[in-house]
């Protein structure tokens, strides 16, 4: 019997896990939920069984538990008790959860990356020694890159040392934690880039970074007034091939010391001027009119954002306070490599898909389910 312990799966990649694991017959599930109290944590579950669609009596519901618990705690703040259990019952382990916050403290960056990097090798090496762990697969991010220029190797990376947030340097920080303390464990570390909603529907949990980013390239949050993009390009995968690759290592012991990229590639990657204006069609199309464009330089936005913000109204001006670190990322044109992964998910049924094949359904989803847009 296969049983998984979840981290993350009221998140964007760990909600997009859970219905695959429950496709597979007699597969238990136990995730790690963030809530006040039992009562909180029910209410959340079950909030989660209707995102599954799975209704009151379904038989897979039955093969879900919930545990409790808080990524940024030692332990999880589970009990040993319950930590001994996970350790003996266990057979994979999956940990998607992270706060993707830009603007964190080094403190609390390291708090939600590393801390629960530990206790996840912690219970794999129990899990080990009591013979019952299979696999763990460990989310990461491109983002360790940092501000390395070029294309992304997938390999480890002990030599980047400069990065845009303290996001991303506590993810690497939590990388080389797996590769120096979790020897002799089956791990893979995944590398994914910035996920979107599903391919067929857009569906998707979150409106995260990429949906922001949308919004700005519209202009509606500066009132027209956009740096140049250049030759920039952004590098997007859906959440359901995100899943599936996931999924799929984690039954596949081959995959492990490998780090696999999930990602578009330098050369799948879509150009920011295009992203814009398609985003800015889409809402031509609902009978919406984004500004006319200004375009600056990045520095003198960059001291408009106050005035903007002053001029704007309340929700405007909390979207711009995210709208710096945004900016550190078009200020440069890095790629991503994916060959050898690529090649493996392809071998494995697995194709990579084109941002053609998903991205009108992506922004329709977002258009049909974001609130009201913000007056300009």
């Amino acid at each position: 019997m296969k049983h998984t312990f979840l981290t993350g799966a009221t998140g964007t990649i760990g909600s997009a896990v859970v219905p695959r694991l429950l496709a597979q017959p007699d597969a238990l599930v136990t995730v790690l939920i963030r809530a006040r109290d039992d009562a909180d944590c029910d209410v959340r579950l079950g909030a989660m069984f209707e995102h599954w669609g799975l209704q009151p009596g379904d038989a897979r519901s039955a093969r879900v538990r919930a545990l409790r618990g808080d990524i940024s705690l030692p332990g999880f703040g589970l009990s040993d008790a319950v930590c001994a259990k996970l350790s003996q019952d266990v057979t994979h382990i999956i940990h998607c959860a992270a706060s993707v916050k830009l603007t964190m403290t080094m403190e609390q960056a390291l708090a939600t990356a590393v801390l629960p990097t530990r206790t996840i090798l912690a219970l794999g090496r129990q899990g080990a020694q009591a013979g019952v762990l299979r696999k763990i697969d460990l989310v990461s991010t491109v983002g360790v890159w940092g501000r390395t220029p070029g294309h992304m190797p997938e390999r480890r990376l002990p030599e980047v040392t400069d990065f845009h947030n303290t996001y991303e340097a506590a993810k690497a920080e939590a990388e080389r934690v797996v590769w120096l303390e979790g020897e002799g464990l089956p791990i893979t570390v995944h590398r994914p880039s910035m996920v979107v909603g599903e391919t067929g529907s857009g569906r998707v949990i979150h409106f995260q970074v990429f949906y922001h980013l949308c919004e700005f390239l519209s202009g509606a949050r500066t009132f027209g007034v956009m740096p140049r993009l250049g030759h920039t390009r952004l590098d997007t995968v859906p959440v359901d091939w995100v899943a599936d690759a996931i999924c799929w290592a984690s039954s596949n012991p081959s995959t492990a010391g490998r780090i696999l990229h999930l990602c578009a590639g330098p050369q799948g990657a879509i150009a920011l001027p295009r992203l814009q204006q398609l985003f800015r069609e889409a809402l031509q199309a609902r009978g919406q009119t984004p500004p006319r464009l200004r375009v600056v330089s990045q520095r003198l936005l960059e001291r408009l954002i106050p005035a903007i913000g002053a001029l704007a109204g309340a929700r405007t001006r909390r979207a711009l306070r995210g709208l710096r670190p945004v900016l550190a990322y078009l200020a440069e044109d890095q790629g991503f490599s994916n060959t050898e992964s690529s090649a493996t998910f392809a071998a494995a049924g697995l194709p990579l898909p084109a941002i053609e094949s998903y991205l009108e359904p992506v922004l329709r989803y977002y258009l049909d389910h974001r609130s009201a847009p913000t007056p300009t």
